[in-house]
């Protein structure tokens, strides 16, 4: 439930529409319930404006679908599933299908974003920026979280430095943007050249992609952290959904 739920239940409790009693029947699972081990935080999307993610990695399948039951039973918020397997994918969507809700699914490389009920379009200007096509894999997982939160970005792929040509001919786009995810792997070096163009946040993803010395991704991670464009902030290595977050954070944009 989101703060306009507990408003209006508040608005039917006043106007004696509802009962107190089953307004609190109601509330009474508001902080968090349970699904099976899992500990559901339906609380933080009242508290931080976005909702609780589902980690596929290390999760029964089961556990999967009666997580993502027990989500869309107790909010309207979007329910987004990160790295997972098609088993997993395929528990969501079936409980999502009993719902009458229809999924969306993101290949990430070897895994699946798959997201149910994604939020509205907050109309943002939001830009992720790839380095090469070998990071879309990073990429996909950036764009799949964003749009699930209201912020669908413009995409620019394959505009590494080793053609700045390609990333200044949307010069009107770096000028324009509210936020831009800056995706690379080898060097990395990408984050540095976006960060002294736009005037927005700059969250930059270092990728697993990249030759020996890249040290998947350990180079490009290093280099982003020592960017000499002031305020570039930095995820962990191959971390699009952190980058996602960071930018609805960076944005306080919410569902």
């Amino acid at each position: 439930m989101e703060r306009s739920g507990i408003e209006a239940l508040l608005e039917q409790v006043a106007q004696g529409s509802l009962t107190p009693e089953l307004a609190l029947e109601t509330l009474i699972h508001l902080p968090f319930s349970e699904a099976g081990e899992a500990l559901i935080d339906h609380h933080r999307v009242i508290r931080q404006r976005f909702p609780e993610a589902i980690y596929g990695p290390g999760k029964p399948t089961a556990q999967v679908g009666a997580i993502v039951a027990e989500m869309l039973d107790r909010s309207s918020a979007p329910v987004i599933l990160t790295r997972s397997s098609i088993e997993q994918v395929e528990a969501m969507s079936q409980a999502a299908k009993q719902r009458g809700v229809a999924i969306s699914i993101t290949e990430t490389g070897d895994t699946h974003t798959a997201v149910a009920r994604s939020a509205q379009d907050q109309g943002r200007r939001v830009l992720l920026i790839t380095a090469g096509s070998a990071d879309w894999f990073v990429g996909a997982e950036v764009e799949a979280v964003l749009s699930a939160l209201g912020l669908a970005p413009t995409v620019l792929k394959d505009r590494g430095v080793a053609g700045l040509q390609r990333l200044l001919s949307s010069s009107d786009l770096l000028a324009s943007t509210e936020g831009t995810v800056v995706v690379a792997g080898m060097e990395g070096a990408l984050a540095s050249v976006v960060g002294g163009l736009v005037a927005g946040p700059v969250v930059a993803v270092p990728t697993s992609t990249g030759y020996g010395a890249s040290l998947a991704g350990v180079t490009a991670l290093l280099g982003m952290l020592a960017s000499c464009a002031a305020g570039v902030s930095v995820v962990g290595i191959d971390n699009g959904f952190g980058a996602a977050m960071a930018m609805q954070r960076a944005l306080g944009a919410g569902t």
